[in-house]
């Protein structure tokens, strides 16, 4: 496979929503963070990416028609080079919503794990590692907290986006505006169904507090089992 569509909006801006309609296209499978969090091999190589900029595409879309969210769109200029067949979708919102809705969702994610957890779970602390240097610490310098900065880095990139990509091979979408726009793009008709309307965010802060939870309770639950088995075993001895 080759991809034939880049998603060059960032997480957050109907990304997931996308992914699904493209799928609905015939553009499918469509990469997402969703399948890099599944595959534990795609994280460290998008990770060696972010440190030393080196990378074979084809070892991480090659089941793979396209492409969006994070982390493709930290790389959607070199995925544009690389091929250039491919349209691109630039995915956009409300600035101020789209800050909101990032700081309460896969913002909490890097920071759900205790240091313990990063240090003794590789996966884990390679995923971290990942999203922040391809995401937090480059595209936002560490300062994506700082709401008027993040809001200014997320106009820039809109702005850098439609500067640099030709305008016949861009689309700058709003999901909420359906199929039509991006049909006509894709040069395919529309569907019969309602377009995919997928809001995430609830389901990632609940996976951000299970997590943090659970983490918090594991070290007392196996606390609370080594003294378990240590007074069972002094009653069988006295036994």
């Amino acid at each position: 496979m080759s991809l034939r569509v880049i998603g060059a909006g960032f997480g957050r801006t109907g990304t997931l929503s996308l992914k699904r309609a493209l799928e609905e296209l015939g553009y499918g499978p469509t990469y997402h963070m969703q399948e890099v969090m599944r595959r534990p091999s795609h994280t460290t190589k998008w990770l060696r990416y972010a440190r030393t900029g080196e990378v074979v595409w084809e070892d991480l879309f090659s089941d793979f028609e396209s492409g969006v969210d994070f982390p493709v769109s930290c790389a959607w200029d070199r995925l544009a080079a690389h091929y250039p067949d491919a349209k691109v979708i630039l995915t956009v919102r409300d600035p101020q919503r789209w800050w909101d809705s990032t700081a309460s969702t896969i913002f909490r994610m890097r920071s759900m794990y205790p240091r313990w957890v990063t240090r003794l779970v590789p996966t884990t602390r390679h995923w971290v590692e990942m999203t922040d240097a391809l995401v937090w610490d480059s595209i936002f310098d560490g300062r994506f907290a700082d709401r008027e900065h993040a809001v200014a880095v997320f106009e820039r990139h809109i702005a850098h986006v439609r500067a640099a990509c030709p305008s016949e091979r861009l689309l700058v979408f709003d999901v909420a505006e359906g199929w039509e726009p991006l049909c006509a793009f894709l040069e395919v008709p529309v569907p019969s169904t309602p377009f995919p309307r997928l809001n995430d965010a609830k389901t990632i802060q609940r996976v951000v507090a299970v997590t943090r939870w659970g983490c918090r309770a594991l070290p007392i639950v196996a606390a609370t089992a080594v003294v378990g088995v240590a007074l069972g075993r002094r009653h069988a001895l006295r036994g």
